[in-house]
């Protein structure tokens, strides 16, 4: 029980020294920049013919025709 309490509380002290201070970061790199603009360019092509879709939806919806004359 002793060594057990013992490794925790060493392992838990020393888990402080291994968290990085992230003062050696110099911001942004060019992997993250890239792979936030893929992921916007994903996303606008995937809104584009969505909003396609609801536009012809509600084009369709407020036609002045007749529910019999759409079929």
């Amino acid at each position: 029980m002793k060594t057990t309490l013992a490794t925790m509380i060493t392992l838990i002290a020393a888990s402080s020294a291994f968290a990085a201070s992230g003062a050696e970061s110099e911001g942004s790199g060019l992997f993250l920049i890239l792979f936030i603009g893929i992921g916007a360019l994903i996303i606008v092509g995937q809104m584009l013919p969505g909003l396609t879709l609801f536009g012809s939806m509600l084009k369709g919806l407020f036609s002045g025709k007749d529910a019999e004359s759409r079929n």
